[in-house]
């Protein structure tokens, strides 16, 4: 467990840098320049990202239950994640439903952590899917108390919200079929 909470503790430490402190953030890039701060910005995340990965799956093998749901929720789940890969893509490929939603990523990590804390009850999961919520919903109300950095994408365009939809919802069938299995071990197709 100690390997996943210092995972997490590295990857959301780099990744709520500009929630705690933006003007902190801010001189940084000045003193190291864009793409040293981008280098590092990346290093953190990525061991942070490989430490709470290898850290949750040490714990998996060794589960501690704290809840179990009806078999039902996990039809719930499958409904609610339908809408997270379009919104992550909607981030980059701007239409109505980036300027509807506003910070589709965070919604996206909300949905996606939120339905999975409906199906996986152990300590690991809890605190692997919690703090994932908990982050988007701070940052998503830090969003509203801070300058806006650009982000980088597609230019806006009318059929740009259909791109991210078929898109998202390509992408949802591939990690249903194919892709969740491979990561995580868990078939989706029972």
């Amino acid at each position: 467990m100690l390997l996943l909470v210092t995972g997490l503790v590295l990857f959301f430490g780099i990744h709520s840098v500009s929630i705690i402190n933006a003007d902190w953030r801010n001189s940084m890039v000045q003193r190291l320049g864009v793409a040293p701060w981008r280098v590092l910005y990346s290093l953190m995340s990525l061991g942070g990202l490989v430490l709470l990965i290898w850290g949750y799956g040490m714990a998996r093998s060794n589960p501690v239950i704290l809840y179990t749901t009806p078999p039902w929720l996990h039809y719930v789940n499958y409904l609610l994640m339908l809408s997270v890969f379009p919104l992550f893509i909607a981030t980059y490929i701007p239409g109505k439903i980036k300027s509807t939603v506003k910070h589709p990523t965070f919604a996206a990590i909300k949905i996606w952590a939120f339905s999975h804390l409906l199906v996986n009850g152990t300590h690991a999961d809890v605190l692997l899917f919690g703090c994932f919520l908990a982050w988007a919903v701070a940052g998503r109300i830090s969003m509203k108390h801070r300058k806006q950095r650009p982000v980088l994408g597609l230019p806006a365009a009318p059929y740009n919200d259909l791109i991210a939809v078929l898109a998202g919802l390509g992408i949802y069938v591939l990690f249903f079929v194919v892709i969740h299995r491979w990561m995580t071990g868990i078939p989706l197709i029972f």
